[in-house]
């Protein structure tokens, strides 16, 4: 069934790559984006380390969603007149919820901005989707288990998250549930894990550490390299979110959609020895707020909705390399100066 289907930050690293993806499965796709988290506004932020390749990398992600002819309105979703009026004009079946300052220690250092753009854009799309009974997804996150108890976590597991990110997620998810509680509004919750592939501007550790390789730089771990992850690559979290937006059973349910098969730093970085030479790694202490993870158990959105992941972190992380080295040829730039 072809659905209707409203973005909110839809060009972000998620939203763009969602948009394509429910774009070439055949729903009519309309984005919302400010343009100014982790985007084409923000410049001046100084975690931006080479803003050519950032600049780059974003006006691709334009020039696709505009290949594509999607509806794009560059408004902020924190703009509730707007907002409304979009929904009033589209009258979409589902909104997707991806508006979030979405690192974790650029939300410890700023929570004002990290709240006002995740909770009071959230409680827009809530508010705007009540009257209609729009299907809300909300795009979660695993920081919200915290620490977890054992090698791996299920949909059930308690949350105890560790500081400003992860607590603002599990607020998130609760304001859905009241919305669905007082409205009877239907959501359904998505929890990825350690995302990564093409076009990422967000410092996510795969993509630092292949830009410090094109570079000759070192890279740097916190902790020992045995931390484990649910390294999921961006196709698989796209193809389980379509699941959400067409499968009825996906309604007021929680999902963990990630890889479903944790594995460590140090993995990572065997793949990445595969591809480039010299690979010098120097280790240091873990940040105090990354909490100790593993494996989200996927077997609930198995069974529900027939989530199928597919992209193991060898093949789709060699997948990603080879991705950038193609883009750092296209473009022609150096990525990441030395000092």
């Amino acid at each position: 069934m072809k659905k209707k289907i409203l973005l909110v930050g839809g060009c972000g690293f998620i939203g763009h790559n969602l948009s394509l993806f429910l774009t070439k499965k055949g729903h009519h796709v309309s984005i919302i984006d400010s343009l100014s988290v982790n985007n084409l506004l923000t410049f001046n932020d100084p975690d931006i380390i080479d803003k050519d390749l950032f600049r780059l990398i974003l006006n691709e992600r334009i020039d696709l969603i505009n290949s594509k002819k999607l509806d794009f309105h560059v408004i902020d979703a924190r703009n509730y007149h707007a907002y409304s009026k979009i929904i009033s004009d589209f009258k979409p079946d589902t909104i997707i919820h991806l508006a979030a300052v979405s690192h974790s220690s650029r939300s410890n250092k700023n929570p004002h901005d990290t709240f006002d753009h995740s909770l009071r854009t959230l409680e827009n799309t809530l508010d705007v989707s009540r009257e209609r009974g729009t299907h809300v997804i909300y795009l979660s996150s695993s920081m919200v288990y915290g620490n977890f108890d054992g090698a791996s976590v299920n949909e059930l597991s308690d949350c105890k998250p560790i500081g400003i990110y992860g607590s603002l997620k599990l607020a998130g998810e609760i304001m859905v549930k009241a919305y669905n509680q007082v409205y009877n509004l239907p959501y359904t919750i998505i929890r990825p894990s350690a995302l990564y592939g093409e076009r990422c501007v967000s410092r996510r550790v795969g993509q630092i550490f292949i830009e410090n390789l094109l570079n000759n730089k070192e890279l740097s771990i916190n902790g020992d390299g045995n931390e484990k992850l649910d390294f999921t690559y961006i196709e698989d979290l796209m193809d389980g979110i379509e699941k959400c937006c067409i499968n009825d059973k996906a309604k007021n349910e929680t999902f963990n959609l990630t890889f479903g098969n944790a594995k460590s730093v140090n993995e990572l970085i065997n793949i990445l020895k595969k591809n480039f030479k010299d690979v010098v790694v120097t280790y240091k202490s873990k940040e105090k707020f990354n909490p100790e993870r593993g494996t989200l158990e996927i077997l609930k959105a198995k069974s529900k909705i027939n989530y199928n992941p597919n992209f193991s972190l060898e093949v789709g992380y060699q997948k990603y390399i080879d991705w950038y080295k193609e883009f750092y040829s296209r473009k022609k730039i150096n990525v990441i100066k030395a000092k």
